[in-house]
């Protein structure tokens, strides 16, 4: 049987293969060869490595992985032939040996099309704010073409050349988020040559573009999650000041390390009590209490609708657990009598259910063991092939 590389060992590649390119290009920049862009070094090549294909394709994979196992050995040897003086020309003589005779994966399987910003990343925060602003820039421009719900079903999709793309789907993250701005600020063309979208560069400046795309993913999300009844690629918090009991003001990147249960308040109903597993974070009022921490933020009542995909009506009594990364991981209706493995709704490729407890030891709750789940499941974002 043929060997299938670990998860882990194929992320830990893509990252190196991210940092070595973004690396590339910032010394390309520092030597003068290039301009920024964004105020971030611009990718100066027509292609990159595709991280994408070590993922969909585990022959592949195996094959580069395989090769570059094969060079950390020459390089092992050049040093060997360096600290070795009798034995240092055979040694030197079998590195050409050993690169010449292995199987190479083609070049057109491990690189793909780019752009200047390709490994460009949003400087937005996904914040409310960013969302909010995204949202009026994506109804003033983009709304009769892509649809109310991003789905490429807009009044206009029609008449076009080409029907709009689906934007609630996985083409979000199955493109760097540099390369989703380029298209947007440049247009985009058919195989032919021929224009499918219009460029928007003289309409909508670089920040409006990325707080576009913050409010695409937010729509993506609701979408997601009113469809298959998940997140279907996980999600941060949208970064937000919250004013705490303890502390005062404190950003939600601050709480990172910590959980986060954020509630949505019901008035006819009291918070749930606090819980030192994780940290309570009110959205909205909440009359005769003062709670742990909280904000009133009308854009992140908005933003977290989106995400959710229902009005800001629909909000009340909802709860979500957020994981110390950050990540948006569980959700609790209004009504539901206790939370339980089932409202974990972004979950790894492999999840599965933890045992709760053995037969003779003390019962596991059902938000202990979602907690424990969440924990032992952490979540990695990818970007066109790459982590995030």
């Amino acid at each position: 049987m043929p060997w299938t590389p670990p998860a882990p060992l194929i992320n830990a590649t893509l990252e190196i293969w991210e940092a070595a390119q973004r690396a590339f290009a910032a010394l390309w920049q520092t030597l003068g060869l290039s301009e920024p862009l964004n105020g971030q070094a611009a990718w100066p090549l027509q292609h990159r490595l595709a991280a994408e294909a070590l993922i969909t394709d585990a022959s592949l994979a195996r094959s580069v992985l395989t090769c570059a196992l094969l060079v950390v050995v020459c390089l092992l040897l050049v040093a060997l032939a360096c600290a070795w003086n009798r034995a240092r020309w055979p040694v030197v003589a079998l590195v050409p040996v050993l690169l010449l005779t292995a199987t190479w994966p083609a070049a057109h399987l491990v690189s793909t099309p780019a752009v200047p910003s390709s490994f460009q990343q949003s400087d937005s925060g996904f914040s409310p704010h960013a969302i909010a602003r995204g949202k009026a820039v994506y109804e003033q421009h983009c709304i009769r073409c892509h649809g109310a719900n991003a789905a490429g079903e807009g009044p206009d999709a029609a008449a076009l050349p080409m029907w709009p793309p689906n934007l609630t789907g996985s083409l979000l993250w199955r493109r760097l988020e540099g390369e989703l701005w380029w298209r947007v600020q440049n247009g985009l063309q058919d195989r032919k040559g021929h224009q499918t979208m219009p460029g928007y560069a003289n309409k909508i400046n670089a920040t409006q573009t990325w707080e576009v795309l913050d409010y695409l993913q937010a729509v993506a999300a609701g979408q997601s999650l009113q469809l298959s009844k998940t997140w279907s690629a996980p999600l941060h918090l949208p970064a937000v000041t919250l004013a705490c009991r303890h502390g005062g003001e404190r950003s939600t990147a601050s709480l990172r390390g910590q959980r986060l249960l954020v509630v949505f308040p019901d008035r006819d109903k009291a918070l749930p009590a606090e819980d030192p597993r994780f940290v309570t974070v009110v959205v909205g009022t909440s009359p005769n209490t003062t709670p742990e921490c909280a904000t009133a933020d009308v854009d992140m009542r908005n933003a977290m609708a989106a995400v959710l995909g229902v009005s800001t009506n629909q909000l009340a009594g909802i709860q979500l657990l957020v994981d110390k990364q950050g990540w948006l991981r569980a959700r609790s209706l209004p009504g539901q009598p206790g939370w339980s493995q089932e409202d974990l709704l972004c979950k790894t490729g492999d999840s599965k259910a933890l045992a709760l407890s053995p037969a003779n030891a003390k019962p596991i709750d059902g938000l202990d063991a979602l907690i424990r789940q969440m924990d032992a499941e952490p979540v990695q974002r990818v970007r066109g092939g790459y982590p995030h």
